[in-house]
C-alpha cells in the first residue's frame, strides 16, 4: 500500500500525462468535436476539476505534447477555478448582514448546511465582541436580509420569530 502511495506522488512528464504539484494533466480525445482536451485532476480526487480544449499538433491530427510550461499555467488556471468555485460555494452557504440593536451594532450570520437528506441552517447573532448573542436552527430556504435580522433582533431574537411562516 506503501508504494502505490509513493508512485502516485512521484512526478510523470509524458506527452500526454504530466503528475506534479499536487496535479494530473491528461490530455484526451474532445467528445465534442475532432480535436483534443486536456482534464486537470487534483491529487485525490476521482473526477477532474477543469476539462478544457487542448492545442492541436502541427500534424493537425494528434495533440501538442505537454510540457512544463504548459503544464505550470495549467495547474495556475485550475487552481484558480477551483478557488472560484469554493469561494462561490461559500458565498451560497453563508449570509452576513451587519444592524443597529439597541445601541450596539449586531452581526447577524446564515449558514446553510448542504445535506441531501436532512439540509438545515443555523441563525446566529454576534455582538461587537464576537459573543453569540443567540443561536437557532432555520430551514435552508430561510431568507436573510436587513428586514427579517432587525424583525428577529426586535422580537428578542427569539426562536419563534424566525421559525414562523
Amino acid at each position: 500500500m506503501q508504494n502505490e502511495s509513493q508512485e502516485s506522488e512521484e512526478a510523470i512528464r509524458e506527452a500526454r500525462r504530466w503528475r506534479d504539484n499536487g496535479w494530473t494533466a491528461q490530455v484526451i480525445k474532445n467528445e465534442d468535436d475532432d480535436g483534443w482536451a486536456v482534464a486537470m485532476t487534483p491529487d485525490g480526487q476521482a473526477e477532474p476539476a477543469l476539462v478544457g480544449p487542448w492545442t492541436m499538433g502541427r500534424d493537425k491530427k494528434n495533440p501538442k505534447p505537454l510540457d512544463t510550461a504548459a503544464f505550470n499555467t495549467l495547474v495556475k488556471t485550475a487552481g484558480e477555478f477551483v478557488r472560484r468555485h469554493e469561494q462561490q460555494l461559500h458565498a451560497t452557504l453563508h449570509r452576513e448582514v451587519e444592524i443597529a440593536h439597541g445601541d450596539a451594532r449586531v452581526r447577524v450570520t446564515l449558514d446553510i448546511e448542504p445535506d441531501e437528506d436532512n439540509p438545515s441552517a443555523l441563525l446566529r447573532a454576534i455582538d461587537a465582541s464576537g459573543e453569540t448573542l443567540a443561536e437557532v436552527r432555520v430551514a435552508p430556504a430561510f431568507r436573510l436580509d436587513r428586514a427579517s435580522a432587525e424583525a428577529w433582533a426586535a422580537a428578542g431574537f427569539s426562536a419563534q420569530a424566525v421559525r414562523r411562516g
